[in-house]
């Protein structure tokens, strides 16, 4: 099979151009809409659940998610799933103990809800440091995917790849803030679902849309073995601690956790959760039926001699099936799949910055719309060339394990403050602090010292730590800190808030 992949195609470049065409249109129109701070972080609370759906699909469904899902089931097998089911599983937390609490409670990051009723400044201070790693992690992991994915599509040096999606980003973020980051996210969501389901029709098609013909094909090639789990994680616990922080980090995500201020209240919230996972689990869907007609029409051969991980399985496939045409678009949708996770990350990322510490700390809540949002587009500025310069920084490396720690971190340190701030009435400052810096310590040494970081990457023999992904570790160890240093330290006030807290939380009475 002759493949026209890493050399740029006519077709490609005709999508591209036409998707950064009619987002910067989008970003124009989004900049005479951008004034105040509520409609630079939170799009004025103007987006409806449905699109906030859209949105949050689009923001959640990384190039990880859509390439290397389909690699990892192409290359795996059934073993490839356990990112799907687990990246999934995390939405009716978010649903039934977060959306609307997060909504009523906050104005723009969750800072807002786990500094509601504790000491303002060293709470908002750990979070946004929590966030920003999160966010940091995430966006290399990205920059790198990009990087790679377009030097293997159009043919482009990775440096100038890197730049290109730098300088669009910025420029979404920028110039249109939430509301055109949002429409970005939503114009993606609906290519890579269409693209998807394209894909899929043609797949099944082959096999007469009996996925009984696909799974025997698969199994004449590979063995049984191929379909059945214990093909990726051989170990109990390991498959556990991944799990964990696949689903509580999906809760505390900043990226993903403030777009629910885009919605007017937290009916809409909570319909947005509804949507975005309907929309997510669907796409898993497509996505595992891609990998495995990868793995029947194409082959483990040419799919690992592409890229070793397999993340060129998917384009591989619309190539077999639907031709150039079909490739350079689905390429296109590859790329404005990373531009829009991306956008998302750095508005998350520049809101801490600009909310937490500027206004929170250094200006001690005290600072007027005009320096606020010129905070956050100097952040914005300052984050998008940080992602530039790392990008070029990790090329090269492997960094799967980028997106694990993204989401050990989240799941460690911003999840359980979050949680017990909502629900806890002794939870205090210190118990905060101790809850978010000993799982933000505890996930990013444990991945250093584990085969993931210590073997793979600084070539040691042996691995100091023995899981792969900190998670069950961290996780649980975030909330004992929490829990023994609040029951340690009384803080009167905190408690007596609580019962407001509790109403506004409920009802929404003096929501933002």
């Amino acid at each position: 099979m002759q493949t026209v992949l890493g050399q740029p195609t006519l077709t490609g470049i005709f999508f591209f151009l036409l998707f950064v065409a009619a987002t910067l249109y989008i970003t124009y129109w989004a900049a005479k809409r951008t004034r105040t701070t509520a409609e630079f972080y939170a799009a004025g609370r103007s987006i409806t659940g449905l699109q906030n759906g859209l949105a949050l699909a689009g923001d959640y469904m990384s190039a990880a998610s859509f390439l290397g899902i389909a690699g990892l089931v192409s290359l795996k097998g059934y073993d490839g799933l356990i990112y799907a089911v687990g990246w999934l599983v995390g939405w009716p937390i978010v649903m039934f103990l977060i959306a609307e609490p997060l909504r009523n409670l906050g104005k723009y990051t969750f800072a807002d809800v786990v500094a509601y009723r504790l000491k303002q400044r060293p709470i908002r201070t750990a979070a946004a440091t929590g966030a920003l790693i999160t966010v940091l992690f995430y966006l290399i992991a990205q920059m790198v995917g990009a990087g790679s994915l377009i030097k293997l599509m159009f043919g482009l040096p990775y440096e100038v790849a890197i730049i290109i999606v730098g300088c669009l980003m910025i420029a979404y973020v920028l110039f249109g803030g939430m509301l055109a980051t949002t429409w970005v996210q939503i114009i993606k969501a609906c290519l890579l679902l269409g693209g998807a389901t394209i894909l899929v029709f043609l797949t099944l098609y082959k096999f007469g849309f009996n996925y009984i013909e696909l799974f025997s094909s698969v199994t004449s090639k590979y063995g049984d073995k191929f379909v059945q789990p214990g093909g990726l994680i051989k170990n109990p616990i390991d498959a556990i601690s991944l799990g964990l922080a696949l689903m509580f980090g999906t809760a505390g995500l900043p990226h993903i956790l403030m777009r629910f201020y885009t919605v007017p209240d937290a009916k809409e919230a909570r319909k947005s959760v509804f949507y975005a996972t309907g929309f997510i689990g669907y796409f898993y869907i497509l996505t595992f039926t891609i990998g495995f007609g990868a793995a029947a029409l194409v082959g483990h051969e040419i799919i690992s001699k592409i890229d070793k991980g397999g993340n060129m399985a998917a384009p591989l496939l619309a190539e077999a099936l639907g031709g150039e045409i079909f490739l350079g678009f689905l390429a296109a949708v590859a790329f404005a799949t990373i531009l829009a996770v991306v956008a998302g990350l750095t508005l998350a990322g520049a809101s801490a910055v600009s909310h937490d510490i500027y206004v929170g700390v250094v200006k001690r809540g005290k600072a007027d719309e005009k320096q606020e949002v010129k905070a956050a587009k100097i952040s914005t500025l300052c984050l998008g060339l940080l992602a530039i310069i790392l990008g070029i920084v990790f090329k090269g490396q492997n960094v799967a394990f980028m997106v694990g720690l993204a989401f050990a971190v989240a799941a460690s340190a911003n999840f359980p403050a979050l949680f017990m701030s909502i629900f806890w009435k002794k939870f205090t400052t210190q118990g905060a602090l101790a809850s978010i810096y000993t799982g933000l310590i505890l996930s990013v040494v444990l991945i250093i010292l584990s085969p993931t970081v210590w073997v793979d990457i600084f070539k040691n023999p042996q691995a100091i730590f023995p899981l792969k992904n900190p998670g069950i570790i961290s996780f649980f160890g975030s909330f004992i800190a929490g829990i023994v240093t609040s029951l340690l330290t009384r803080e009167k006030e905190a408690e007596e808030k609580f019962e407001s807290e509790k109403i506004r939380s409920y009802v929404g009475i003096g929501a933002e």
